[in-house]
């Protein structure tokens, strides 16, 4: 059985079941960006899942997979009725536009919920960004390279914490085939996660499906990322391997770790 990083052993112990909240209402295709551009009207929309006369409800702002080059919004089954407000995120995608537009969307949207959140019951304090595979890259970018959100007045580490399940740690491919690189060919540049490490990010939570069944190394580069986190002097960098799981699969059993990691971070926080 190969190794995983566990949080704390005190973390088993924990229920993980957040307050159950009772009834719950979907608002769909909320824009996020004032634009002209008729693509990014399309893509850029959000739905809120969050529940009714209930208030100061953490919130997960969830980003959908796809490579950067598909996918559709949708509310996590394993977060629903689950005392958590999900904020759904669409974005737009490779190679209608370039990589810094599908960062600077997901920005838009983690500024949105900040802004906005507590029209819904959320508390701005206990927001968290987290995706499966692109979308845990882009949680990643966010949540390190501080740039993306300080051009909408927002510091990166106001964020509560950064869950990405199997997103790249060094460039994403998608981006490297754009350039004319293999798929095996990696890179660090300006547009790795990997490149951004720092001591001072919020709390990261980092899953990854089985190293054996997970693609092109993904496990490897994620560990890699959490051990430079913590060379850096990051401390509360956690790294999670989900044996038996591959890429696709792992993101069911992910969102236990990402709900016990919520209530972890928002008890310590109390302390």
């Amino acid at each position: 059985m190969k190794n995983v990083y566990l949080l704390l052993l005190c973390v088993l112990s924990i229920n993980l079941s957040l307050a159950q909240a009772g009834d719950y209402q979907i608002v769909r295709d909320v824009a996020y960006r004032v634009t002209d551009d008729a693509y990014a009207k399309s893509r850029c929309k959000l739905d809120v899942y969050y529940p009714v006369d209930k208030k100061d409800f953490p919130t997960v702002v969830w980003f959908h997979g796809g490579g950067l080059t598909s996918g559709e919004k949708f509310i996590p089954e394993q977060l629903m009725s689950s005392g958590i407000i999900v904020v759904a995120v669409n974005y737009r995608l490779l190679p209608e536009v370039t990589l810094p537009d599908c960062i600077e969307d997901a920005a838009a949207a983690v500024a949105w919920t900040f802004r906005e959140i507590g029209k819904y019951g959320g508390d701005p304090q206990k927001i968290f960004v987290s995706g499966h595979s692109a979308g845990g890259y882009l949680t990643a970018m966010i949540g390190l390279d501080k740039k993306w959100l300080v051009k909408y007045g927002i510091d990166a580490d106001s964020i509560t914490g950064l869950i990405p399940f199997s997103g790249h740690a060094i460039s994403h491919f998608a981006y490297r085939q754009l350039k004319g690189m293999k798929d095996t060919q990696p890179s660090i540049d300006e547009f790795a996660p990997l490149y951004y490490v720092r001591a001072d990010a919020p709390p990261l939570v980092i899953i990854s499906g089985d190293r054996e069944m997970e693609l092109l190394g993904r496990y490897e580069e994620n560990a890699y990322f959490w051990r430079m986190m913590k060379v850096a002097g990051h401390t509360e960098s956690y790294l999670y391997e989900l044996d038996g799981y591959d890429h696709g699969a792992m993101a069911a059993p992910a969102f236990h770790i990402l709900k016990s990691h919520i209530k972890y971070i928002l008890e310590k926080k109390k302390d």
